[in-house]
């Protein structure tokens, strides 16, 4: 089985790079395809590698980056070992400490997340990107669906007990069974077949989900289908002219400099190389699923539909991608929609969903991680076939390394990615992991047919058609009032998205993201626009590095020797908000919950 795994990482990261080479023209060679994530590395190089003199007595950016860095490194020794708890602070819970309402209106990790913050680099950038090098439209949009979900939906329908919601709490991401219990997914599963016992099943309960994950859903595939619909009507003229002029590119005169200037004086990639890797690891994937007796359960069709789904969705999350710095596209479609086609395709096979999840979401991750690097070559006027070569060369040593070293960690750390049993202070708690593992039970083991055709969440299908259709009202304001330039910032699929993403992500990851974008990207921009242009990537790139280095040196000098911070209050990563987690119905019962709520109105 190991290497079955081995072959997967690897097709998988290979693969996507084929396709990437058939929308070089629309993703890298286009002006309007800016990648802002670039501009950090950019700026980054360019502090590292250009001579500077300092200016009036200032810094420069290579000092701002190594002073900003060391700090961020020394600082991380905080949240990442020492005081864990200023990741997310909630004062309401430390106020109220017996209120189960209190609580849910107070946690900014499992509640709406009122007056929460966070005081770690962290929890700013590590579920949402770099605020910093987030446009100011993309930030008001997320956090416009952001609003729209956690202070207006969720607490109508959570109050409301739609979707007897109040059994289970409010903000999770387990599944749960109809007793309040997280489900046991034992109790409906051939042990042999390892796929769904009907029988089980039936004897068991229906699969229940916490009100932001069922809505979270709905939200999601209102998101994908309003990028669609949002790429054809903004962006489909452009992708129509850009293809008709594919015969004559080179007298292009909308092409920008970037362009001219790699095309005098380098060769392109030829189209050929990108075919070779696109059919030689989905030849091989072949191999893969039919070989091995056939453990991964999926049919060689569905592998084909995997890819040719993949395909199509790699420029329209590419347009989003490229322009907002948003992975919100790729997260839908990784998270709910392949789960959702092979559950209602091939139901009940549960292995086959995860690989059918791969092939549909890995392949187009790598394919536009590949055309972001071309794009930062762009930039950097780095040959076209070095970046190709260099870039397949360390996919296939990164792909081994990393499937080596998750073997390690899963053989290793004990109770990996289980929070009851791991130590106070364990960084292994897998957020986003545990999400992916209740979809694959949602979707792949109980199926779409029983939890949306015939289930408590039927009326989520709805969210498709608002989803495509929402898009046309911003477009037909645009056209009404064409001098309103505002109204094309409005990004309907952005604002479907940051009502989606709430999990795994949290309330105190979006406030803290939104504080620090909006701070730097209007305050600062329009007060210090001088400084912003300068600096802004810069500190972005010094942030996140400081904080990588210390988390590594954490991990091999102390937490690898099962060596953890001092026990004490401030060691647990949590925002100390125990009943939050609460369900708020008589007759459930939880440990460490009342065993009923009397008010909802008491504090």
């Amino acid at each position: 089985m190991k290497m079955v795994h081995l072959f997967l990482a690897l097709w998988l990261q290979l693969l996507g790079y084929g396709w990437a080479g058939m929308f070089r023209k629309y993703l890298v060679d286009s002006p309007h395809m800016w990648w802002p994530s670039n501009l950090i590395q950019v700026s980054l190089f360019r502090a590292l590698h250009e001579k500077e003199k300092r200016l009036n007595g200032g810094k420069t950016r290579l000092q701002f980056f190594a002073i900003v860095c060391v700090s961020s490194f020394a600082y991380y020794v905080l949240p990442g070992y020492l005081f864990p708890s200023i990741s997310t602070v909630s004062f309401i819970c430390w106020i109220w400490k017996d209120s189960i309402t209190a609580q849910q209106v107070g946690s900014g990790l499992n509640g709406l997340g009122i007056g929460s913050f966070g005081l770690d680099w962290s929890t700013v950038a590590g579920f949402l990107g770099s605020p910093l090098a987030t446009p100011l439209f993309a930030i008001l949009s997320t956090m416009a669906g952001f609003s729209m979900m956690v202070y207006i939906i969720l607490p109508i329908a959570y109050w409301q007990n739609a979707f007897e919601s109040r059994r289970f709490p409010m903000f999770s991401q387990e599944t749960y069974d109809g007793a309040g219990q997280v489900y046991n997914v034992t109790r409906i599963m051939n042990e042999r077949g390892f796929d769904l016992d009907v029988v089980g099943y039936d004897g068991y309960s229906k699969l229940y989900l916490s009100a932001v994950f069922a809505i979270g859903l709905g939200f999601g595939f209102a998101a994908l289908m309003a990028a669609i619909t949002h790429v054809a009507l903004f962006d489909g003229k452009s992708i129509w002219e850009h293809w008709k002029k594919t015969t004559g590119e080179k007298n292009d005169r909308s092409i920008d400099v970037h362009t001219r200037i790699m095309r005098r004086n380098y060769e392109v990639v030829p189209r050929w190389w990108f075919m070779a890797t696109m059919i030689i690891p989905f030849a091989l994937s072949f191999l893969a699923i039919e070989g091995f007796g056939k453990q991964l359960q999926l049919p060689w069709w569905a592998l084909i539909m995997a890819c040719a789904f993949a395909f199509a969705f790699t420029l329209p999350a590419g347009i989003i991608l490229a322009t907002t710095n948003q992975y919100i596209a790729q997260m839908i479609w990784t998270d709910v929609i392949v789960d959702l086609l092979i559950g209602y395709i091939y139901p009940g096979k549960p292995l086959a969903n995860v690989v059918f999840k791969s092939y549909s979401s890995v392949s187009m991750f790598q394919a536009l991680d590949f055309l972001s690097d071309f794009k930062l070559g762009h930039y950097m006027k780095i040959p076209p076939k070095s970046m190709f070569l260099v870039q397949i060369a360390g996919t296939l040593v990164g792909s081994a390394a990393q499937f080596a070293t998750a073997w390690a960690l899963i053989s290793n750390i004990d109770n990996i990615c289980d929070i009851e049993k791991l130590p106070v202070g364990s960084p292994w708690t897998c957020p986003g992991y545990d999400y992916f593992y209740s979809t694959s039970i949602l979707w792949g083991v109980i199926g779409p047919h029983r939890v949306l055709d015939n289930g408590v969440y039927s009326i989520l299908k709805w969210f498709f058609l608002i989803g495509a259709l929402a898009p046309f009202a911003i477009w037909l304001l645009a056209r009404r009032f064409p001098n309103k330039k505002w109204i094309e910032s409005v990004h309907v699929p952005i604002i479907f998205s940051g009502a989606y993403g709430i999990l795994p992500a949290r309330p105190v990851h979006y406030l803290s993201w939104a504080a620090v974008g909006i701070f730097f990207n209007y305050y600062v921009y329009r007060k210090y626009k001088g400084w912003w242009a300068r600096h802004t990537y810069i500190l972005s790139a010094a942030l996140d590095a400081g904080v990588a280095f210390m988390a590594v040196m954490i991990y091999f000098t102390l937490q690898s020797k099962n060596v953890y911070g001092p026990v004490w209050w401030g060691l647990e990563a949590d925002d100390h908000c125990p009943l939050a987690k609460c369900p708020t119905v008589p007759g459930i019962f939880v440990d460490g919950c009342p065993a009923f709520h009397i008010t909802l109105n008491h504090f």
